[in-house]
Formats: C-alpha cells, structure tokens, sequence
C-alpha cells in the first residue's frame, strides 16, 4: 500500500521552510499501511490556557493523513489534497510530546480517508481524526 521505496528521511526532508518545521513535527515509523510522527508540545502548540492548541492537532492529524495518501500514489500524473477532516481532542496536553499514527480506513483510485489517532506520552489517546484526501490529476 505505502510505496515501500520511501524512507522516514524522505518524509522528514519534505518538512523543511514548512509549518511542520515551524512545529518541529518528525516522522518517526513507516510500514506497510501506516505512519508515525512526534511533536513537542511547547509555547508554539500553546494556545492561551497553556495546553496544546487543537489546530496542533488538527495540523499533526492532516499532515499525516495527507503525506500518507501521497505514499500511496504511484502514478506520478496524480497527486492528493485534501476534501475535509474532522478531529474530536479528548485529553489535554501541557508539555513534553505527542505521537500520532495513521491508518487506512479506504484507499481507492479517487478518494482516500485516514485515521490518525494522537497519544500522549502515556499512551492516552489526546485526538483522533479523520482525513478524506481526493486524488486527482496535476494541472
């Protein structure tokens, strides 16, 4: 399913002048039909009570999703963006790291969705979403 040719150096190099360098989001795993990342959780994931903003979450969740999708198109005329993701926070984070994993639910020839489930260092589950990806044809 995920190109096996693709490496985590390959997904951490695509990061750079981006916001997951912003961030300092970092590919951890790759496998068959997953996806690993981490991000501390700092000032920058703040939001003003001092707790990890959800849209750290969200922006984890999408890149994940999104960066999977695209390990998954083989035809180079095609690419993938993004049609809607939805994240449900359900545990609070003040600081050290977050990991998030991301799973196929669907891949077909012209949607995707993926779930990425977010933990923190306790393996308590923070976030989960979901990513619907279109592939569609580059202009």
């Amino acid at each position: 399913m995920i190109n096996p040719k693709i490496t985590v150096e390959d997904l951490n190099k695509m990061n750079k002048g981006t916001m997951m360098e912003h961030l300092d989001l970092t590919f951890t795993d790759i496998g068959k039909n997953f996806i690993t990342a981490k991000m501390p959780v700092d000032h920058r994931h703040h939001q003003p009570y001092g707790l990890l903003h959800g849209g750290a979450s969200v922006v984890m969740a999408e890149t994940l999703g999104s960066v999977a999708a695209h390990c998954t198109v083989i035809d180079q005329k095609k690419y993938c963006v993004g049609l809607e993701i939805n994240a449900n926070h359900l545990k609070s984070v003040k600081s050290g790291y977050v990991f998030g994993k991301t799973t196929p639910l669907h891949v077909g020839r012209s949607t995707q969705v993926w779930e990425i489930k977010i933990t923190n260092e306790q393996d308590q589950l923070v976030c989960v979403s979901r990513i619907t990806m279109a592939v569609i044809d580059k202009v």
